[in-house]
């Protein structure tokens, strides 16, 4: 046991259980995974992307060997906030081979990333940026997941085109893609995507798109932090067509479903909570329905922390985990992001993730809790 004197009062840190052994899991289950910066590289730490490339990829083989697969190159990673496409697609490519020589499930992001979004962008100019880093991620032998666009959200007029923008890349993939409605909390430049900004005329124009294009899409992961939103469309689906959580508010009941069916899951809390997680789908995989609730019912405080408004820095949360975790050695992020949270948050994380008992060595997290507070001025 270690005792940290947080801001708010001292709290004594718990070992938690081992990750457990994986099974067959009857739900696919991706965890959108975090990048780790090399601190020391030279570089401008607000507008350069260097990696740690060992620490990146190990992080990955950890997920893996839960039996969770990874969506790669998402915004967990800090796509679109410090991580641009030249070093998205090293990742994609170095992560897929991988994956492959182990057998492990990965999903790749494809975005229009490299297109700047401004006024003289047209939608045939978004189709060829979607093409060309589609086109990159199958040669990387990574399924697409194909990510939801600035550069669409601003050019398109209305839902026509965002139909014919996804009809036509769609149709040049050679296998099933997943799409990816990002919701406006996540990130504010998307707002109003599939040409509405009421999510429910939005939705039906998704559905007019997966429905047109059914055979060309394994599934839709939705990020909109509703579980109502996520249930109404799920029950609309084509037949074959999977909804992938991607709500990190309520993805365990989402996850376990009701009578009508059930999410599988691709969500960015999967990274901090990837023990718990595994661990709770095996018990659902067993029929232990009670054991799946009681092991992910502590860890949904500490992730509605993480996701908390403004939603789009949740990464920092993540990565803080990470470093308490011991999966890398600095609490340092690319586009300077380890500044995007302030210090009560990251000292309620380390509450909430105790309760949950996350910490498989808390006197590790303690170790590497107290130099960031100390930087901070706090002594803990």
């Amino acid at each position: 046991m270690a005792r940290l004197t947080l801001p708010g009062g001292a709290v004594d840190l718990t070992a938690g259980p081992m990750p457990a052994a994986t099974g067959a899991w009857t739900r696919i289950a991706y965890s959108a995974a975090h990048v780790v910066c090399d601190p020391l590289a030279e570089a401008d730490p607000w507008l350069d992307a260097p990696l740690d490339w060992e620490r990146t990829l190990a992080f990955r083989e950890h997920l893996w060997s839960l039996g969770l697969g990874v969506a790669e190159a998402m915004d967990t990673a800090q796509r679109g906030m410090g991580l641009d496409w030249p070093t998205s697609l090293e990742l994609i490519q170095r992560s897929t081979a991988l994956a492959k020589a182990g057998g492990h499930l990965i999903a790749s992001g494809a975005g229009t990333d490299h297109l700047e979004p401004g006024p003289d962008v047209t939608i045939d100019d978004v189709i060829a940026a979607y093409e060309e880093q589609c086109e990159a991620v199958e040669a990387a032998g990574s399924r697409v997941i194909l990510m939801a666009s600035r550069a669409l959200a601003r050019a398109a007029k209305g839902p026509d085109d965002y139909a014919r923008v996804y009809e036509r890349v769609l149709s040049g993939l050679s296998q099933p893609a997943i799409l990816h409605w990002l919701g406006e909390m996540f990130d504010p430049a998307l707002e109003g995507y599939w040409g509405s900004a009421d999510h429910s005329r939005a939705m039906d124009t998704a559905l007019d798109v997966i429905t047109a294009n059914a055979a060309r899409v394994d599934g839709i992961k939705i990020s909109l932090l509703s579980a109502e939103k996520e249930i109404a469309m799920r029950r609309r689906l084509p037949e074959g067509v999977r909804m992938y959580t991607g709500d990190d508010f309520n993805y365990p009941d989402l996850i376990a479903g009701d009578e009508q069916g059930f999410s599988h899951a691709l969500l960015g809390i999967f990274d901090p909570i990837a023990g718990a997680a595994a661990r709770a789908l095996s018990q659902l995989a067993e029929g232990d329905t009670d054991g799946y609730h009681a092991t992910f019912a502590p860890t949904v405080p500490l992730s509605r922390h993480i996701f908390k408004a403004p939603t789009r820095f949740y990464k920092t949360g993540v990565v803080f985990m990470a470093y308490l975790m011991g999966h890398q050695d600095h609490f340092t992020m690319i586009g300077g992001q380890e500044s995007a949270r302030s210090t009560l948050h990251l000292a309620e994380i380390i509450r909430m993730a105790n309760a949950a008992r996350l910490f498989t060595d808390p006197d590790l997290a303690a170790a590497r809790a107290r130099p960031v507070f100390a930087a901070r001025g706090v002594e803990v």
